[in-house]
């Protein structure tokens, strides 16, 4: 076993939740020996061509884990594992944070092709397929946007990529719709935390209503401006917000999480032209921190 590659444990763990074979043509090649050069892409950056050829040919690293983040299969890796943690109680759905995290994407990363509009007859996009590729333009050159819910345990339940200039009280919504732990003994899937803790920029009339409806707790800080607000529409401005300074400390896990995701150089720096590869490429990180946790 090499550095960077899945040890017996995390194998154990991975092995059961991966395709069993291609379907037509022949079978896949060897998963762990492919992953294990997936994830050494992952860890340094490289270009899959110059991948080592101890993973066997870069081609077959490359086809497998654009397939596999076109079809949806690293995210139901990832509800599979975090189903198997749920079921042994290693979640800590009492405090979860969420955030955001900019990460510069290369030169490489621009100029995809356009996609033609769907036809009657022809192969259909690929999931998590975007016009913008995720991909915002600024003074300071290309960005894209991680938007991610993490639990206590520095875990990351759910995740979106929007370009870099995208505010990120409007994405808080659609990445908290995205949390769905499966129940390993059926049942509806977990889709809330207890309490949510995020900065200023969540702040929102729209997004605490949506909190109190899905009665999740929060604790999210109110802008001076807001503030302002409120106090100059009198009664019409609503009650004030409640803030537990004790509780927003626990922030910080939200961060360092990132921290441990943003470890990876093909996530601190986005090298996919595509939006949905590079997708794929984070819930791979996400998923490398649930088997060794």
């Amino acid at each position: 076993m090499g550095r960077g590659d899945l040890s017996d444990a995390e194998w154990a763990r991975l092995k059961p939740h991966l395709p069993k074979n291609v379907g037509r043509g022949g079978r896949w090649k060897c998963h762990r020996r492919v992953i294990n050069g997936i994830l050494f892409r992952l860890r340094t950056g490289i270009p899959w061509r110059d991948l080592p050829s101890q993973f066997g040919k870069w081609q077959t690293a490359y086809d497998r884990h654009r397939r596999w983040s076109a079809d949806g299969t690293w995210e139901k890796i990832l509800r599979a594992v975090q189903a198997g943690a749920d079921a042994q109680g290693r979640i800590d759905w009492s405090m979860a944070g969420i955030d955001s995290t900019v990460c510069r994407a290369h030169q490489h990363a621009a100029g995809a092709r356009h996609q033609a509009p769907k036809v009657p007859g022809r192969r259909v996009r690929p999931a998590h397929h975007r016009d913008d590729e995720g991909l915002g333009r600024s003074r300071g050159g290309l960005t894209t946007k991680v938007h991610l819910v993490g639990e206590g345990g520095l875990r990351p339940l759910a995740l979106l990529i929007t370009p870099g200039q995208w505010g990120d009280a409007p994405q808080m919504i659609p990445v908290l719709d995205r949390i769905r732990v499966p129940r390993t003994n059926g049942g509806h899937p977990r889709t809330r935390p207890d309490h949510l803790a995020g900065d200023r920029a969540y702040s929102s009339r729209r997004n605490r209503r949506y909190l109190r409806r899905r009665q999740i707790k929060h604790t999210i800080p109110e802008p001076s401006n807001q503030r302002a607000n409120r106090l100059r529409r009198g009664s019409r401005g609503g009650r004030p917000t409640s803030f537990d300074e004790t509780r927003y400390v626990r922030r910080n896990e939200v961060e360092r999480l990132i921290g441990k995701l943003k470890i990876n150089r093909a996530v601190a720096m986005r090298f996919d032209k595509r939006a949905f590869v590079f997708h794929g490429t984070v819930t791979l990180a996400a998923i490398r921190l649930w088997l060794r946790s």
